[in-house]
């Protein structure tokens, strides 16, 4: 049996929040537990474990730190108002034991959700409301893309090409290949990438256009 792949971590989009994947669940349990998705049977064997510290408890663990000099643009965002949402245990069911479906964490256009991936399975959660998240259709996601210019989280499926907004679906492309897409190159506002075509047995070129996710070559 294939080993899982490695964990891979992209902090590009600012977070407010922070994350540990854990080796293994803990013997005890924290307080707040949620696990994605919530019908998941033996969700145990394989599942990425991930410890999550949204920037409002991390805030209440760092009191006895030197606060910002008054006056500062510092100082006036530490008197808003703070929604307190404490650590808690993320458990996401894993996809596929396979080293071509990615495990890892990602943060995303919204800086209070996080974006897990376990084994190819791809799950979205706010981190200020833990029960609200969503589980992307793609089984499994193999490859995940920050377009930090465009404002998304970019998910490649074995067909098609998915973009995540700040807390929701903008786009899916069309299908750009029969089997497996190769992503050669994100700038502002266009993706290059190539497909492969199974009446030529050959890859083909395509272009996407971030901002509709519609092919333009």
């Amino acid at each position: 049996m294939n080993s899982p792949a490695a964990p891979h971590l992209d902090f590009s989009f600012p977070r407010n929040w922070n994350a540990e994947i854990l080796p293994a669940r803990p013997a005890i349990l924290p307080a707040h537990h949620f696990t994605y998705p919530r019908e998941a049977e033996e969700i145990e064997r394989g599942a990425l474990e991930v410890l999550v510290r949204p920037r409002a408890a991390l805030a209440d663990f760092s009191s006895d730190a030197p606060g910002p000099a008054p006056g500062t643009r510092e100082s006036s965002q530490a008197s808003l108002p703070r929604i307190s949402t404490p650590p808690f245990l993320a458990t996401c069911a894993l996809g596929f034991r396979d080293p071509a479906a990615p495990t890892g964490l990602w943060s995303t256009p919204h800086p209070d959700w996080l974006c897990a991936v376990s084994g190819g399975y791809a799950y979205l959660i706010d981190t200020t409301l833990p029960e609200r998240f969503e589980m992307l259709s793609y089984r499994p996601v193999l490859e995940v893309r920050a377009a930090i210019a465009d404002n998304l989280l970019l998910f490649i499926g074995h067909q098609r090409i998915l973009a995540w907004g700040s807390n929701r679906q903008i786009w899916e492309s069309e299908k750009l290949s029969d089997e497996g897409l190769t992503v050669a190159d994100i700038e502002p506002g266009i993706l290059r990438g190539r497909g492969w075509e199974m009446q030529t047995d050959k890859e083909r070129p395509f272009a996407l256009d971030l901002h509709t996710g519609q092919r333009i070559s």
